[in-house]
């Protein structure tokens, strides 16, 4: 397995949060006021950041907004045709989040309380018919650390749900031990989920109809290397931006999962991307503090980044249709 192209440099913190965050995740982009949406989902207690940005450079227009939530979220995405509102992952299912008060209004409890030390909601998508996508994580699984679970533990128990916008939820998928990034190729007839601490990206031939996915196959493998596959999105020509984690980097892959290059920041815990500006040519992207033993001296994990590519650009995040 050959490494990427090129690389190139991303740069430093663009935007400091204070205090730094312990893992930003789900950045999301609003371009009719341009403002960037992330969460802080380990804090204590979990919180949502909303900063106001230009929307050609991406520089930061004052300072966050920050609302204090019931229960960590992990993903969320604005509802079609309720402004103030968003739909969110949080830690044992479905809610609706209010951005004015930060309230929760839980509409699928799927993890029940008692199994709540082993798995919780991480990542997620919506899809272009406005279904919500939300991904489990197995937390004992995890806890062996990245491609270290043993044969002996068996069949991983995080699952890939869809609830769509009648209500109706379904499983999607099983044997996931961390379920991350969702994306689609841009004529819709792909999909590709992150497993994390499996270090797999997967691929499934997606009918935007029916929503039904099927023909499962691997199209990156990180395990003989390095790096836990993230929060991800695709641009106008299919490539897929990958932050990954424990990295430094997000990665670009090709559509058929060819290494085309790295982006190298100074944060090892690169989270999760998202296309933002008004023309949807900045990418900005959450991290996490490296809590590790041997986390370098200023490590910048915690705080936001951006960077503009040049001669790329990708789509606005898909909106819930309920």
């Amino acid at each position: 397995m050959t490494g990427p192209k090129e690389t190139l440099q991303g740069g430093s913190a663009w935007h400091k949060c204070s205090p730094p965050m312990v893992l930003g995740e789900a950045p999301i982009y609003r371009a009719s006021d341009s403002t960037l949406h992330w969460v802080d989902c380990l804090a204590e207690p979990p919180k949502l950041h909303i900063l106001k940005v230009d929307p050609t450079t991406g520089d930061a227009e004052g300072e966050p907004r920050i609302l204090k939530l019931e229960d960590s979220v992990t993903v969320a995405f604005f509802r079609r045709n309720n402004p103030g509102s968003y739909i969110c992952a949080y830690y044992q299912g479905v809610a609706f989040l209010d951005e004015a008060t930060g309230k929760l209004d839980v509409l699928e409890e799927i993890i029940p309380t008692s199994e709540r030390d082993d798995l919780r909601f991480n990542d997620g998508g919506v899809d272009a018919k406005g279904r919500f996508w939300l991904a489990e994580i197995d937390k004992k699984a995890m806890a062996y650390g990245p491609n270290k679970l043993p044969a002996s533990y068996g069949k991983p128990k995080g699952r890939l749900w869809r609830y769509d916008p009648d209500g109706s939820l379904h499983q999607m998928e099983d044997g996931v031990v961390c379920g991350n990034g969702l994306a689609w190729s841009p004529d819709n007839k792909t999909m590709y989920f992150n497993d994390s601490v499996a270090m797999t990206v997967w691929a499934y031939d997606f009918d935007l109809e029916s929503g039904s996915i099927s023909n499962k196959r691997l199209l990156i493998d990180r395990r003989p290397l390095y790096g836990e596959p993230d929060g991800m999105v695709v641009d106008t020509e299919g490539r897929l931006w990958i932050a990954v984690f424990d990295s430094y980097r997000v990665m670009v892959f090709s559509p058929e999962g060819e290494h085309l290059k790295d982006i190298v920041f100074s944060a090892n815990n690169m989270a999760c991307t998202t296309w933002g500006g008004k023309d949807s040519d900045i990418l900005f992207v959450a991290t996490g503090k490296d809590r590790s033993p041997n986390a370098k001296a200023g490590d910048e994990g915690g705080h936001m980044f951006r960077y503009k590519p040049g001669g790329y650009r990708g789509y606005p995040k898909y909106e819930f249709a309920g």
